[in-house]
């Protein structure tokens, strides 16, 4: 594990610390997690965008080709708008 020093404005400090505590955690534990998150959401974006840079339509039309014209099971259908969203989305286009 490597040691590092972090300058952290005061306001901040004070924060990880009411919420290190809050969540029974070291600041240090608080901090690790939270940059191992970001780290993590930064990665899965740029995994994502470089996935989206191989795909192609003609393939993603013939994956479609393979999946049955079904309507979707009960559990996994969408569920009815409203008339109130349905004019809503009208009125924003």
């Amino acid at each position: 594990m490597s040691a590092m020093s972090v300058r952290l404005p005061d306001w901040l400090h004070k924060q990880l610390r009411v919420c290190a505590k809050r969540e029974g955690v070291s600041i240090n534990q608080l901090i690790s997690s939270a940059a191992a998150e970001k780290l993590a959401a930064i990665m899965t974006e740029e995994y994502i965008a470089e996935r989206a840079k191989r795909g192609s339509r003609r393939r993603f039309e013939a994956a479609l080709k393979g999946v049955p014209d079904v309507e979707p099971e009960p559990f996994d259908r969408l569920p009815r708008r409203s008339k109130f969203e349905v004019r809503r989305k009208k009125a924003t286009r």
